[in-house]
């Protein structure tokens, strides 16, 4: 179903270009045509008038002018200067909009050392309809980039629906499993009262619980209240130790008192249990993962540094996409629903701090209080 998605958005996007370039060339060469046709009438125009202008200068007192005046006063439109052969201005004419001098001449000669230049310019209406493509090809780009950008939100819409069913559902169907085990669990405890691994079979079915709950948290608001930092990240690594291996050390650098943030503390935990875990298997399960706990001025911060390979610079942004992953199995998810939760739930910041092969990775959290 993703990749007839993804056809089909691919398909329509290809569409939709194809149209505009078709509709901007198109009017690009309409234009194009009606500009120079529109010019080609103006400069007949232009002509005509200079002609007037010549009857004008040449006429005795008893000609009859009136065909020429009405030829004259007819140029409503197109910017006209009349110069003399000493450079002053003799006519002016639709030229307030129009600075400088306009750029095309025609010279009237009244005799051989008399002429009048005539300087003329495109009419307003012509400019605009030769501004009047591009500003077409904003509008056909401004459409294709909004209904492209719909398509996405509305695949994206439905990616996070199906993603919220299915988390949902999985804790639906953990439900009863987990509740038989931890009956059995209390059933062996009272049996084996002296039993060392029952506890933490246990503590393994009450985990199992907790990762229920948080697949049931997916896609709701959840409820943040004031909780200890340091205590989320103590439960944490004291989970993560214990099944890390003996090649692992994990350190927790937390602060004396309380750091508070509002939290959803078992989304929260998932979240620094997914950073240690990417931790372990960029490290190859052996080296030191370091987490530190600040209070800093508006904010407090969470850092998770490990030993491992680390991560190229390109790639800082692109680990929390969805499906991006470097393992062989694995849905490349965790960093994506790790973001988020930091970003949408807890209105915090997550990012990748440093990275260098030498020295490894520090993922940065950063919440408000």
């Amino acid at each position: 179903m993703c990749m007839q998605w993804a056809d089909r958005i691919k398909r329509v996007r290809i569409t939709l270009i194809i149209v505009a370039v078709l509709l901007s060339v198109a009017s690009l060469v309409v234009s194009h045509y009606l500009v120079r046709d529109l010019k080609r009438e103006e400069q007949v125009k232009m002509e005509t008038w200079a002609e007037a202008m010549r009857s004008l200068g040449e006429a005795d007192s008893n000609a009859d002018l009136s065909l020429v005046l009405k030829v004259l006063n007819s140029n409503n439109t197109i910017p006209v200067k009349v110069v003399d052969d000493e450079g002053r201005a003799q006519i002016e004419r639709n030229v307030e909009e129009y600075e400088g001098m306009p750029p095309h001449s025609i010279r009237i000669a009244l005799s051989e050392n008399d002429w009048l230049d005539v300087y003329y310019a495109d009419s307003l209406l012509l400019r605009r309809l030769a501004l009047w493509p591009y500003v077409q090809l904003g509008i056909v780009s401004i459409f294709v980039i909004v209904a492209i950008y719909a398509l996405l939100s509305s695949k994206k819409s439905e990616q996070n629906k199906v993603w919220v069913g299915l988390s949902k559902e999985t804790a639906h169907q953990l439900g009863t499993p987990i509740s038989s085990l931890m009956a059995w669990v209390e059933v062996l405890k009272e049996t084996y009262p002296e039993d060392t691994l029952i506890p933490e079979m246990g503590r393994d079915v009450e985990r199992l619980q907790l990762i229920a709950e948080r697949f049931s948290k997916i896609g709701s608001r959840p409820e943040l209240k004031n909780t200890d930092v340091c205590e989320v990240v103590a439960h944490v690594v004291d989970y993560i130790r214990c099944r890390a291996g003996n090649h692992v050390v994990i350190e927790a650098n937390l602060p004396e008192g309380r750091v508070e943030a509002p939290l959803c503390a078992p989304l929260f935990e998932w979240v620094v249990e997914n950073l240690c875990k990417n931790a372990i298997d960029a490290m190859n399960s052996k080296g030191n993962i370091e987490i530190t706990v600040r209070k800093e001025a508006y904010m407090c911060s969470i850092e998770v540094a490990d030993t491992g390979k680390g991560i190229p610079p390109g790639r800082w942004d692109t680990i929390f996409m969805p499906g991006y992953t470097t393992k062989s199995r694995g849905w490349g998810l965790g960093l994506s629903l790790a973001r988020r939760i930091v970003e949408e739930y807890h209105r915090g910041r997550i990012f990748v701090k440093s990275s260098d092969p030498a020295t490894g990775t520090v993922f940065r959290i950063e919440l408000r209080p």
